[in-house]
């Protein structure tokens, strides 16, 4: 596990870099996890230490109940979180957690954004959905997450109140859809204020979905 885990903690301080220079997190808020491949762990963003300061070493190992494994440092306070969706949704290898400003702003409203733009199709294959208000601490944020997100297509929920979660196969596609879901979020905001925008038809969006996850690209990495 020595090599895998050591290019995994590389991997997952660079997709924490790229929620910074992507604009998806200030201060110490946000993080990412990855399901450490072949094995009962996860790693994830310590709590409380600023981004400038993570490295591969500073990323923790915890077990799927979000105990930490090798002491250390002390993980995100959304480890709970994260690793009940690890648990449940055995196909995800990645999570990532942002309180980006226009898709939190849907979150605030409670509202769901709506499928009106060719990327949304692509991306999330329909809208992306709102999901419970929960406490934070416990568990009871991934409970959310994989009820909203179970039978879904979009990787991104937003979370009422709170912010966004994506999933992914890997790290680095939750982090996509954690961009992604941000870009839309503004672009479909600024609609709303010329005029309310048009839902693509449920038929082109499973067609767009499909292109764009099953065609479009170099295979495995779109």
């Amino acid at each position: 596990m020595t090599v895998p885990l050591t290019r995994l903690r590389e991997e997952l301080a660079e997709h924490h870099r790229q929620l910074v220079a992507s604009e998806l997190v200030v201060w110490t808020a946000g993080n990412v996890s990855a399901r450490v491949p072949g094995e009962e762990l996860m790693l994830i963003k310590p709590s409380g230490l600023p981004y400038e300061e993570l490295t591969p070493e500073s990323m923790v190992l915890c077990d799927l109940y979000g105990e930490p494994v090798d002491g250390g440092l002390k993980p995100s306070s959304d480890v709970f979180a994260h690793a009940y969706v690890y648990r449940n949704m055995p196909q995800v290898n990645g999570v990532v957690h942002t309180h980006s400003t226009y898709a939190t702003a849907w979150a605030a409203r409670g509202e769901a954004i709506p499928c009106v733009l060719t990327a949304m199709a692509d991306e999330f294959g329909g809208e992306i959905p709102i999901g419970p208000f929960a406490l934070i601490g416990g568990d009871d944020i991934g409970r959310g997450i994989v009820e909203t997100l179970s039978g879904h297509r979009s990787p991104a929920v937003l979370m009422r109140s709170h912010g966004v979660f994506t999933i992914g196969a890997s790290a680095k596609a939750a982090v996509k859809a954690a961009v992604m879901c941000e870009d839309v979020a503004r672009t479909v905001h600024i609609t709303r204020q010329i005029g309310e925008p048009v839902k693509i038809a449920p038929a082109d969006v499973d067609k767009l979905y499909d292109r764009y996850q099953n065609v479009y690209g170099q295979g495995a990495d779109r």
